[in-house]
């Protein structure tokens, strides 16, 4: 009975240590894009116009579309994690298929809508882009910059997935064992909350 109690109270604390440390990680995410948030604040209310002119460039479908697909795969994921909390193993694995394919989706958009701005001669330090107003300058490179920071955290949350599934399968992750999977769905929780906050700074600004 002492045994059972003990390995009870030394999981607890094991979740509860595996929790703060994800939430302190995610802390220091939320730092490093609300900086880049403040930057983009500023530089939107110097240059509004120019921000205005850019931001007309961008392809608002291909944004809204990207933001219908993480929303989705942030159900899919907590669909998975509940899946395996009822001990539904086989269906949590489907889930985070479901998953990482929607978010190879959002970076195939991605991509697409890279190539064609890069195709029109905007990207980093192009002739065109140096062309343009200060302001919008700023703006695209404000764009490529969190925006490909953002879609790096998509890459590494498709990573991470690919070692749960492996975890999941072989029962490293279990039902009575899941804290690595609910980190992992933490954290991609949270690149997409980034998103919807990038999306209508960057697609939707008047």
């Amino acid at each position: 009975m002492e045994d059972t109690l003990n390995n009870t109270a030394e999981h607890h604390r094991d979740y509860t240590g595996a929790k703060m440390g994800m939430w302190l990680f995610l802390f220091t995410e939320m730092l490093l894009f609300g900086g880049m948030f403040i930057l983009y604040a500023v530089y939107r209310f110097e240059y509004p116009a120019d921000f205005h002119t850019a931001a007309k460039e961008l392809d608002t479908t291909l944004g809204a579309v990207n933001t219908l697909i993480l929303l989705t795969s942030s159900l899919t994921m907590a669909l998975s994690i509940a899946a395996l909390q009822k001990n539904r193993k086989r269906l949590s694995l489907v889930f985070q298929v479901v998953t990482m394919l929607l978010g190879a989706a959002f970076l195939g958009n991605k991509y697409v809508e890279w190539g064609a701005k890069i195709h029109h001669g905007i990207y980093p330090n192009s002739g065109h882009l140096l062309s343009l107003g200060k302001g919008q300058i700023l703006f695209y490179g404000l764009y490529f910059i969190m925006t490909g920071l953002h879609g790096l955290h998509v890459l590494i949350g498709i990573g991470v997935f690919l070692f749960m599934f492996y975890f999941t399968k072989s029962g490293t992750v279990a039902e009575d064992n899941s804290v690595k999977l609910e980190n992992a769905g933490l954290y991609w929780h949270l690149v997409d909350i980034i998103w919807v906050f990038l999306f209508p700074l960057f697609y939707l600004i008047t």
